[in-house]
């Protein structure tokens, strides 16, 4: 059997497809286009919200650090710790987020708490909770791995360039000091922790 070929025809190009002058023309027009469409914008409109998102206007640039993009609420950032209503850490030290962290950038020192505490024998608390924000790949591991909703990243901040090491170890007073986008330092999750008299769970006081 005889293999049939088919023969394809050399496309004709002009002088014009040849230079690529046309298409020059056309890259140069659309970047002039959204130059002056920008400029216009901002010139328009200076600003004065830095929650204000330009991109909703098509503008592609911003001036960071004065103009900020406004971030989703899903939108993983520094970290934090959640405060309780007594103002200590809602971390239990289970060394879940520990566990589950693939970076392996958090360092967690249980300790139990003093003689005459209810709470002692029944949860630990972090003596010590560190997290290596330059190991870290925001992956958001810790926050899902968390029983007791102890670890956010929901501070709508992104770690910013630093000139040493050391500013990017937060350590537990540093977690515990960062607060929600929305301006809390406690969890915005409705939650009932053992011990709240609307826990609908069995706790130390109430038995099994």
């Amino acid at each position: 059997m005889t293999a049939r070929t088919k023969v394809m025809k050399k496309p004709l190009r002009t002088l014009g497809d040849q230079s690529y002058l046309v298409e020059l023309v056309k890259g140069l027009g659309l970047t002039l286009k959204h130059f002056f469409k920008g400029t216009q914008q901002m010139v328009a409109n200076s600003y004065a919200n830095p929650a204000e998102d330009p991109f909703a206007e098509g503008i592609a640039t911003l001036e960071y650090p004065e103009v900020k993009r406004a971030y989703p609420e899903r939108w993983r950032g520094v970290h934090r710790l959640t405060h309780r209503e007594d103002g200590s850490p809602r971390c239990v030290a289970c060394l879940c987020c520990s566990t589950a962290c693939p970076a392996q950038c958090i360092y967690i020192k249980p300790a139990e708490y003093p003689a005459g505490d209810k709470r002692r024998g029944y949860e630990r608390f972090p003596e010590e909770f560190v997290i290596d924000e330059l190991r870290c790949i925001f992956c958001g591991y810790c926050v899902e791995a968390c029983p007791c909703d102890a670890i956010r990243m929901d501070t709508g901040m992104h770690m910013t360039a630093l000139d040493n090491r050391a500013s990017f170890i937060f350590d537990k007073e540093k977690l515990m000091s960062i607060p929600s986008q929305h301006g809390e330092f406690k969890s915005e999750n409705p939650r009932h922790e053992p011990g709240d008299p609307s826990h609908p769970g069995i706790d130390r006081l109430r038995g099994h």
